[in-house]
């Protein structure tokens, strides 16, 4: 009976560890990106206050969230968004899919210089 437990114990904790790895659908922070908007975190996972946009934006340096972005969110409403590391829709493109994220970006060129953002597939 013991042994049973400790099994089914083992294999609870192992949905849950799987479960958690599964697919990136809504942010984990105390503040969710609001709907409609693609939204940048200055920390990984999504986690603090998002620094929300609408629309096409061909210089989003102007804003600290997105000049210091560690994680993003895409919360648009029917688009997909193509994310720039450089201003005027300028240098690497990354897409991004309506209702999904990165929760860490380092080590690629948007780390700290997500600079513009154009939506697509609307």
């Amino acid at each position: 009976m013991r042994l049973r437990k400790r099994v089914v114990a083992v294999l609870g904790a192992t949905v849950m560890a799987t479960a958690g790895l599964v697919g990136i659908a809504a942010p984990a922070s105390a503040d969710p990106c609001p709907s409609g908007a693609t939204c940048a975190y200055t920390s990984t996972n999504w986690s603090g206050a998002p620094g929300p946009v609408y629309g096409d934006n061909r210089d989003l340096s102007i804003y600290a969230k997105w000049r210091g972005a560690e994680s993003i969110y895409n919360n648009g409403n029917s688009c997909h968004v193509y994310i720039y590391s450089k201003v005027g829709y300028a240098g690497s493109r990354y897409p991004l899919a309506r209702g999904t994220g990165w929760q860490n970006i380092i080590g690629s060129a948007l780390w700290h210089h997500a600079y513009s953002n154009l939506w697509y597939g609307c």
